[in-house]
């Protein structure tokens, strides 16, 4: 493709970013939430799902996520729902996550990002919910079997959902820079996305420049540092 072609297209990039919440404990449960304990001890028969047992949505990750809203200019849903998403994972022990589907907590907000050239970009956010975490997979070296740790199941999440509105690699940048210093800020999660507490997917197309209709989306999921965003 030579660079007539290529400079007739422009990119179109959203981004999913995904925030474990400092709590105490879990997003719907009273088992601990902390980083680096030993596999499978934080954990109780309503992370594991058993039956009869019922989730009970945690206070402090509620006013958490109002915080974000608030931050990024949201308007605030009044009544919120929460939804059963199927998974069939084996670090999902329930089969399920709850989330939230038509009534996100914050919806319709924005963020300004300063550029390198000292110029200014506003992102639309369309919505930012609550959710729970999965456990952790994994895969070792040269072995045949998969070892699952459910600690971080039921880790309370909020997933911060921003409009098509990223035009290149440097905005992808400067708007998840943004958003780790205002969580931090905030003092809702550590940003700390070597450790999984600030996860990123990215959904990106290409379109005519000019063009009002987006091309086809491909989502690139887990994205775990600025360099990958960046690429």
């Amino acid at each position: 493709m030579d660079d007539a072609t290529i400079a007739s297209y422009q990119t179109v990039i959203g981004l999913e970013v995904h925030a474990q919440l400092l709590t105490h404990s879990k997003m719907y449960s009273s088992d601990e939430n902390e980083y680096g304990s030993l596999p499978n001890t934080n954990l109780s028969v309503i992370t594991l799902g058993h039956p009869g047992t019922l989730p009970r949505v945690n206070r402090t990750a509620v006013d958490f996520a109002l915080k974000m809203g608030l931050a990024t200019n949201c308007q605030i849903q009044r009544e919120n729902l929460f939804a059963r998403k199927n998974y069939f994972y084996p670090d999902l022990p329930k089969g399920y996550q709850i989330t939230q589907d038509k009534t996100p907590i914050c919806y319709g907000g924005h963020l300004d990002i300063r550029l390198a050239d000292g110029s200014t970009r506003r992102i639309g956010i369309t919505r930012i919910h609550m959710e729970e975490d999965a456990g952790k997979s994994m895969h070792l070296a040269g072995e045949t079997e998969t070892l699952v740790d459910l600690n971080r199941a039921g880790v309370p999440l909020i997933e911060i959902v921003s409009e098509p509105d990223i035009r290149t690699e440097e905005e992808a940048y400067a708007y998840l820079a943004e958003i780790k210093k205002l969580v931090q800020y905030l003092e809702i999660c550590d940003g700390n996305m070597e450790e999984g507490s600030l996860r990123c997917d990215a959904n990106v197309s290409v379109m005519l420049q000019g063009a009002t209709e987006y091309g086809t989306k491909v989502e690139v999921k887990n994205m775990n540092s600025f360099r990958n965003v960046q690429r």
